[in-house]
């Protein structure tokens, strides 16, 4: 089984700040296992390239039935029909938590690529013998990897970034009322930082999440959700800027509506 844990408590709740691992490059090897053909690639452009085909590989992750996910090890996924090229998955993740006594595991259908060029604590992970447009339109065969990390519940909101990259969609997942006309706004990572340099901006957000919230319990939800991918992110070794500004953006605004909950001016 893969690991990637770290040396951090597991447990903590709401730190003031979400601190950010030491950086650290992606193993140009890892990306050569999965993908020989961009052995030697910066990995600037191979990222560059895989956004360029993100709408193909979510077609590939649709076309999966999740009702075919069965135990860990390899099997045939059968497939359902999709309107645009797909790209399909090469691996599917066991998740689990190391210091967890449940055996079962969360199971995610990825691109090996998509992890390897992005997480730089992931270990080297094993070749696949699917093809990304296999010829064959009844089914795809899948290696299962076992792998830990903190919090498999809150993996997918940080998978599903690491192939949109879309700040907005990952703030509205993170936060669940953010007005829809601030989300449009955030169309460049200076228009990101921008917001968390602004304490107006800031507290105008955190009143909304506050007025949206059911109770302070729900927003301790909230916080203990952001904190879980903040974990995750941590744990995998990802270290890309706009994510972890995005991560502080909701951090800084839960925070701020708790703080207004609790009469805290």
């Amino acid at each position: 089984m893969f690991s990637v844990q770290q040396s951090f408590p597991s447990n903590v709740q709401l730190p003031r700040t979400l601190q950010r691992p030491p950086y650290a490059e992606v193993p140009p090897q890892n990306i050569a296992a999965v993908a020989p053909e961009l052995a030697g690639v910066a990995i600037e452009y191979v990222r560059r390239g895989l956004r360029v085909q993100a709408s193909q590989m979510f077609a590939g992750v649709s076309a999966l039935s999740p009702s075919h996910l069965p135990s860990l090890d390899p099997f045939t996924i059968p497939l359902r029909a999709t309107s645009h090229a797909p790209s399909y998955p090469t691996h599917i993740l066991a998740l689990s938590r190391s210091s967890s006594q449940d055996s079962s595991a969360v199971l995610v259908a990825t691109h090996a690529v998509v992890l390897a060029s992005h997480c730089s604590s992931l270990p080297r992970l094993p070749p696949s013998a699917a093809s990304g447009h296999p010829s064959a339109t009844v089914s795809v065969t899948l290696p299962v990897l076992p792998l830990t990390v903190p919090s498999p519940a809150a993996f997918a909101p940080l998978h599903a970034f690491l192939y949109t990259h879309s700040v907005p969609q990952l703030l509205s997942t993170l936060l669940p009322a953010v007005p829809a006309s601030f989300l449009s706004t955030l169309t460049s990572p200076q228009a990101l930082r921008g917001t968390l340099a602004s304490g107006p901006a800031l507290h105008k957000l955190s009143a909304h999440l506050l007025s949206s919230a059911p109770g302070m319990g729900a927003l301790t939800g909230v916080a203990q959700n952001i904190a879980a991918v903040w974990r995750n992110a941590v744990a995998l070794g990802v270290h890309d800027p706009e994510l972890w500004d995005c991560l502080d953006l909701a951090w800084e605004i839960v925070l701020g509506a708790m703080n207004l909950g609790a009469g805290v001016h």
